[in-house]
């Protein structure tokens, strides 16, 4: 048993966000890797399904699949907290309050609303003042041992060079002053004074996340504590099994809608720096960022921050990412596929609008032409309206490069045992993104298309039918572009 393993061992622990992307992930790795005693997973009811019966249909969810054949009784450690973090009082009961209050050992805060446009009111709720609730909960702890705060990388994106350490003075107001208007104003007023608020920040997200480090910079009193800043999560790369992911934000979005033939221009800078991440080595870090916290003093001063982001010696640029994609998509294609999967970047905006009208609006109106035709409901427009609007908000993301120090990270790494290392692998420096591009797309075409494994081969045939027509199309419209260039010669010569 390794150290990190010894930790956890009979520990109690709360997680937020556990039904969320990361948060799966990292229950499934405590349950198969270590014996922790409990997890506690604050979590809502949803769409008239209470919390028990949401953690039942967690025993169906495939991230959980090689866990419980081997551990068919893992899921009893799982315990389901009513709460959600949106209410003033984390919706918390109070013989739930006094349960944790009497029992939690650990912390890891992941609940979060990652929506870009989310509006303010919300956001600030969700990712801020819980922030704060949570820290509140956590210095009437009996036995806590360690609190994890999961932000995340772009928190402090206002800046190109981001540093392990807190940014309060790139914020117009504090995050008491803000978080008392939200309380005081009414819903829709606070939304309107988002860009007054925000400043230079491009969305609530970021913005309300950089609100709840200040709030952590001030608050965190002398809990152990430590900032969690992971990049753009994505899909994972071999745990618990390799290419899963149950969500399209982000990255993913652009690639499956490539795959699919849907997207074929987005905005993209090739020669950014991605700072992406896979989801299996975000869980890993964070646990590992536990243990650390625990075992270490409380420093004076602020509390720790690590951001992991891609190493400097293993960079991975958008063009690098789309690249690789596309040379994989052609490996593993899909047979829903609408036509023949490519994407063209760029960075400007009015070339964007220009060139999406013939790729996108174009063949989109045809489409829902012959659906209407057919009596079907027509869906193409809708679809590319919110595709078009989901790239404008990305797009400060993929244009930007951003410098990440990730020493702390570093220094966790080389503290940690060979046999953590492997169980807890979080190595950005060793990872290969050919390798991991193979692996995870070929899972992504499974989880997230809906594909069966033994279908490659028809999608492959798929694929050079869509090839063909689209070679037909090319030169059929060279041809006609070049026929309509000879008459206006021929018409111009005549004068």
């Amino acid at each position: 048993m390794s150290e990190i393993q010894k930790f956890y061992k009979d520990k109690t622990m709360l997680l937020t966000g556990g039904s969320g992307f990361l948060g799966k992930v990292t229950i499934e790795k405590l349950l198969r890797i270590t014996e922790v005693k409990r997890i506690y997973v604050l979590i809502r009811a949803k769409n008239g399904q209470e919390i028990k019966d949401r953690l039942v249909a967690w025993e169906s969810d495939p991230v959980f699949e090689i866990l419980l054949k081997t551990q068919p009784k893992a899921m009893q450690r799982v315990a389901p907290i009513q709460g959600d973090c949106q209410e003033p009082d984390l919706g918390l009961g109070a013989e739930d309050r006094k349960l944790l209050i009497e029992e939690v050992q650990l912390v890891l805060h992941g609940a979060a609303t990652v929506r870009f446009t989310e509006p303010l009111h919300i956001a600030l709720a969700i990712n801020t003042r819980a922030a704060r609730l949570m820290l509140q909960l956590a210095k009437q702890m009996q036995r806590l041992e360690a609190f994890v705060h999961i932000s995340t990388a772009y928190s402090n994106c206002v800046v190109e060079k981001i540093e392990e350490k807190f940014y309060p003075e790139h914020l117009n107001c504090s995050a008491n002053q803000v978080l008392e208007l939200n309380e005081w104003l009414e819903s829709e007023l606070i939304d309107n004074m988002a860009p007054a608020l925000m400043g230079k920040y491009p969305n609530t997200y970021t913005y309300t996340k950089a609100l709840a480090e200040q709030v952590i910079q001030r608050e965190a009193g002398d809990i152990p504590l430590c900032v969690y800043r992971p990049g753009v999560i994505i899909a994972s790369y071999k745990e618990p099994m390799a290419g899963w992911i149950d969500n399209l934000y982000g990255p993913i979005a652009v690639l499956y809608g490539v795959a699919f033939g849907v997207l074929r221009i987005t905005r993209l800078n090739v020669k950014a720096q991605a700072g992406i991440v896979p989801v299996d080595y975000a869980s890993s870090m964070a646990l590992a960022t536990v243990w650390q916290t625990a075992i270490d003093a409380k420093p004076p001063g602020d509390p720790v921050i690590y951001n992991f982001t891609p190493s400097e010696e293993n960079l991975i640029t958008w063009g690098g990412f789309r690249d690789r994609a596309q040379n994989l998509v052609n490996n593993y294609p899909l047979t829903k596929m609408m036509w023949c999967p490519f994407l063209h970047c760029t960075t400007t905006p009015w070339l964007f609008r220009l060139v999406a009208y013939f790729y996108h609006l174009v063949p989109g109106y045809a489409i829902d032409v012959v659906l209407r035709l057919r009596g079907k409901k027509p869906r193409m427009i809708k679809l590319y309206d919110k595709i078009h609007k989901n790239i404008n908000v990305l797009a400060p993301f993929v244009d930007t490069t951003w410098k990440f120090d990730t020493s702390n990270t570093q220094r966790l790494w080389k503290r940690m045992s060979s046999l953590d290392q492997n169980l807890f692998d979080f190595n950005m420096r060793g990872l290969n993104w050919d390798d991991y591009f193979r692996q995870a797309l070929y899972g992504i075409r499974i989880y997230l298309g809906k594909e069966q494994p033994t279908s490659i081969v028809r999608g492959k045939k798929i694929l050079f039918r869509f090839l063909v027509l689209h070679r037909i199309l090319q030169l059929t419209l060279c041809s006609g572009a070049a026929a309509l260039l000879w008459s206006l010669l021929k018409v111009v010569s005549s004068f």
